[in-house]
């Protein structure tokens, strides 16, 4: 799985030489504790054209979005859990707080986003929109996230540590 993780100059090269005349698929998010709505979200991604790439925030980017508590799971774990994924055919960090200048780099035909985001609010919209692609916001899966996943898992153990 540790061919599907590459560093986004590598990614460029790659996709560029093997992926020519193929629909790339972007998306992207913290993906800290893996759970049955980020597989469904990124199984109907891939459904969307011929590659899936995947950024994920390094660990320094969750902290500055979601607080010092996150990631539960540190980058390299998360990289590995996605990688595994049949769905995910490549994985890439990046440490900004957006993935604005990696979807500039990669240039993806399709950019996909869960319905936690609208489309006006998706980071990279213009530049995918702008050479010919399209945006694309799947419906959130009610219920699934992390935070629902701790709040569980607080409620469960807590009492017991």
């Amino acid at each position: 799985m540790k061919e599907k993780i590459k560093g986004r100059e590598e990614l460029q090269k790659v996709l560029l030489r093997e992926w020519v005349g193929k629909r790339i698929v972007f998306t992207n998010g913290c993906f800290d504790l893996l759970h049955a709505g980020h597989v469904r979200y990124l199984e109907q991604a891939k459904a969307m054209g011929d590659v899936l790439v995947v950024g994920i925030n390094s660990d320094a980017s969750v902290q500055k979005l979601k607080g010092t508590q996150r990631p539960i799971l540190p980058l390299e774990e998360r990289m590995e859990l996605l990688s595994a994924l049949a769905c995910v055919d490549y994985v890439t960090p990046f440490d900004e707080l957006t993935p604005l200048e990696l979807i500039t780099l990669l240039k993806p035909h399709v950019l996909v986003k869960g319905g936690d985001w609208t489309r006006e609010a998706i980071v990279g919209k213009e530049v995918v929109e702008r050479s010919g692609g399209k945006v694309v916001v799947i419906p959130f899966s009610e219920g699934k996230s992390t935070s629902n996943l701790i709040e569980t898992i607080l409620r469960h153990y807590a009492k017991r540590i």
